[in-house]
């Protein structure tokens, strides 16, 4: 059996599944990924120098396919040592293809190359969106672990067109996201 892509899934068996679990007749009224944002934040007492913007810069672009754009600060804050105009992060926009491919490797590869993973929190920000925050960059496969001297941390905020949480939830489930199993209470 060949294995289809999360752009085939998410036409056909999730649509369906989500129909019936929805109960929702039109599919154009089913909830739809919108975009993928990839961030990355600089600190400037860990990521000192030209050659960390670099990393960090060619990282995301292998990790994503597209280039990212870095973000600048907008005022100058002495307690942080950041200028106006100094590079504060980095972040990519994923749309489309690009963003279903991402989510398909996100799914299928890097979350399971997590050490201890034990699922993702199911908590959603209460407007269908979601954001899954890794600590290391190194669990990507385009990036290889033994040519990295330092490591970061990146956010990938992944946003619905899910009117609440409970039908992005359905949505994030039938794509495969694996959630942590629900606490059961002890009551007795």
């Amino acid at each position: 059996m060949t294995y289809l892509s999360l752009h085939d899934r998410l036409r056909g068996p999730i649509a369906q599944a989500l129909k019936k679990e929805l109960k929702v007749e039109n599919i154009h009224a089913l909830p739809r990924l919108d975009k993928v944002v990839v961030n990355v934040g600089i600190n400037r007492a860990n990521m000192e120098g030209k050659e960390m913007l670099e990393l960090v810069m060619s990282s995301l672009s292998k990790i994503t396919g597209q280039k990212p754009v870095q973000r600048l600060s907008r005022k100058a804050i002495s307690n942080f040592k950041i200028r106006k105009g100094l590079v504060v992060g980095a972040v990519v926009t994923l749309r489309g293809k690009r963003m279903e491919e991402f989510l398909d490797r996100l799914v299928s590869f890097v979350l399971p190359r997590i050490r201890d993973f034990r699922g993702l929190p199911t908590k959603l920000d209460g407007h269908g969106n979601y954001a899954i925050g890794l600590t290391d960059h190194t669990v990507f496969p385009e990036v290889p672990s033994g040519d990295v001297q330092k490591t970061f941390g990146l956010q990938i905020q992944i946003t619905t067109k899910a009117k609440d949480d409970a039908t992005a939830r359905a949505l994030f489930k039938q794509m495969g996201i694996p959630f942590r199993p629900e606490k059961k209470s002890a009551t007795t």
